[in-house]
């Protein structure tokens, strides 16, 4: 299994949850989040910690990778969109941060999905870091 892959979480606010995605220490892109809500389905970023990631393929976003493990949660994915209404209590990919329609979001998104898949085309599963948002160790 393919280690070294972890979300940085950096800002909470009412617009999501902002971070960036590491791959063996080097920051591949940003990253968008919902709000912490209970860990609910469909609508809460996934709490703080250890995970494995596998390969799957989605009806709606194609080929992609599912965060599993995550407790009374299925279908946590890695996925295009802006903003936080996007997640659908997913992890949402871009190259940068800015303003969607009036709303704080993430840029580019497709094209970092792209990245992020092609960096992963010869893998199946890995580990996943997802930190705590606030200063990092």
């Amino acid at each position: 299994m393919s280690t070294g892959v972890e979300i940085v979480r950096l800002e909470d606010s009412a617009d999501g949850i902002f971070g960036v995605l590491r791959m063996r220490g080097q920051v591949l892109c940003c990253t968008l989040e919902p709000p912490f809500l209970d860990n609910r389905q469909f609508v809460s970023s996934i709490p703080s910690g250890e995970y494995v990631c596998k390969r799957t393929k989605s009806r709606r976003f194609g080929e992609t990778f599912e965060i599993c493990g995550v407790p009374e949660r299925t279908d946590i994915l890695f996925h295009a969109g802006n903003t936080a209404q996007d997640t659908q209590g997913c992890v949402l990919l871009g190259r940068g941060l800015g303003r969607v329609n009036e709303q704080r979001g993430i840029t580019d998104s497709r094209a970092a999905c792209r990245d992020f898949m092609n960096r992963l085309r010869r893998v199946n599963d890995f580990s996943l870091h997802v930190a705590k948002v606030g200063p990092q160790a």
